[in-house]
Order: C-alpha cells, then sequence, then structure tokens
C-alpha cells in the first residue's frame, strides 16, 4: 500500500516531535563533523605534569639569538623550541646551524613577515615553501611545526597549513619580551602566569632588548616551580590538545 504525500508529511512530523520529546536532536552528519574537525591552532596542552615548553621567534638581527643561546647552555637547558623565518636562516646561517648543533627542536616562522590571513592560499602556500627550502638549504630540517608571523591567523589559513602538513603552534603564556616592559616585568609575566602543558612565548630577535637579562631568572623560577622543559613536539605527542581557534 502507498502513502499519500500528506500521510509521508504527516508522519515526518509525528516522527520530529516524538524526538524532540525524547530529549534528542536531529543534526545534519556534515555539521556534526565540522565542528569536531575545525582546523585548531596548539596553545597548551592538558596535563598534570609539570612539564612546559620554552619557544622563541627570530625574525631579525644577530645581536641577540647568540646571547639567549649562551644562556640555555649556562642553565644546562637541553630542549626548547625555535621558530626560524626564512630569510634570517639564509642571513644568520651559523647562528641556525648552532640551534640545530645544540640539539633544539626548529619550527618555521614563514618567509615575509606578513598575516597570512590578508594573503589567498596559493601565496601562503608559497611563503612557508620559500621558508622550508631556506631552512632546509641552512640546517637540514624541513620544519612540521609552524607559528605564523604575527601569530595572525584564522580556520582558512589553518586548514591551509594543516593541509601541507604542519600543526600551527601559538601559545598560552606570552612574556610580551618584544615590548621591553622591564626584565622584571618580563619574568613576572612569564613565571606567575605559567601552567602545566605550557607554551611560553618569548624571542630571540635584535627587538627583543631585555630577553637575555631575562631568561636566566626565568629558567631559574621556573625550575623552582618544579617545571621541566620539553620541545612543542615531545609536548603535543600522545596529548590532548585543549586550544582551537580563537
Amino acid at each position: 500500500m502507498f502513502m499519500t504525500w500528506k500521510a509521508i508529511r504527516r508522519w515526518t512530523q509525528l516522527a520530529a516531535a516524538a524526538l524532540l520529546l525524547t530529549g534528542l536532536s536531529i543534526a545534519h552528519p556534515a555539521t556534526a563533523s565540522a565542528k569536531s574537525d575545525a582546523p585548531k591552532a596548539i596553545y597548551k596542552v592538558e596535563t598534570d605534569k609539570k612539564v612546559v615548553a620554552l619557544t622563541f621567534d627570530i625574525s631579525w638581527g644577530n645581536k641577540v639569538p647568540e646571547p639567549v643561546l649562551d644562556v640555555l647552555k649556562e642553565q644546562n637547558v637541553k630542549k626548547a623550541t625555535f621558530f626560524l623565518s626564512g630569510p634570517w636562516t639564509l642571513h644568520h646561517p651559523e647562528i641556525a646551524k648552532r640551534i640545530k648543533a645544540m640539539g633544539y627542536e626548529i619550527g618555521s616562522h614563514g618567509n615575509l613577515h606578513k598575516d597570512f590571513s590578508n594573503y589567498p592560499n596559493s601565496w601562503i602556500r608559497q611563503q612557508v615553501q620559500i621558508a622550508d627550502q631556506s631552512i632546509a638549504q641552512v640546517t637540514g630540517v624541513h620544519p612540521k611545526l609552524i607559528r605564523t608571523p604575527n601569530g595572525d591567523f584564522n580556520p582558512r589559513v589553518i586548514a591551509c597549513l594543516n593541509d601541507m602538513g604542519y600543526k600551527v603552534i601559538q601559545w598560552n603564556t606570552d612574556s610580551l619580551d618584544w615590548k621591553n616592559p622591564g626584565v622584571q616585568n618580563i619574568v613576572n609575566r612569564v613565571t606567575k602566569r605559567v601552567v602545566p602543558g605550557d607554551i611560553i612565548l618569548m624571542h630571540a630577535s635584535d627587538s627583543s632588548k631585555q630577553i637575555v637579562q631575562a631568561l636566566p631568572q626565568i629558567i631559574s623560577q621556573l625550575r623552582q616551580q618544579g617545571y621541566q622543559f620539553v620541545t612543542v613536539s615531545e609536548l603535543i605527542s600522545g596529548t590532548n590538545v585543549s586550544s582551537s581557534v580563537q
């Protein structure tokens, strides 16, 4: 027996009403999938372990990077992550090679220091590929982590970078060292805001004129709080990423 169109519509309405009465809701599968699969940037990880990742962006200069490396060596910090821009790496190959030789993790900071969200995906891919070639030429490393210039992104940018095989790394604690607010202010921002699983943003560019003085105190005070230092890759490996696009 065939149902009339009116009967079919009536049956659909009754079924929907029954679902609502039982507390269920109807959602399009594509909608649910889009929410769970939305592009994400990584700010920190959820963990009870007192581990943090010290990260340093470098895009300009040769006066600050080596003193930062000297501090890390003097303080016996074996693990940190450096995000290098392509042009800086080519202009200062010996420093980039020293970062690699000291065993630190290398990520990409892009090529031109411009906001990715202002440009199409083709431009983003080109810039990231140029940076990859520059970093690999000097250090032999093809980065799989990227921190976008100025920390700029949107869901489209992240999706593009993910498609290229990159994880987009942001930060949970910002030292604001590039503002040069005073050594103690830099130290306090990091040591008072840090949480387990944190990614800490600092700079080893020449624009960060006070980080060399602040860094030994940051390292010492974090250790006094019981923290150990790991690379970003170690931090996120096997851990649930808690932060998403903001």
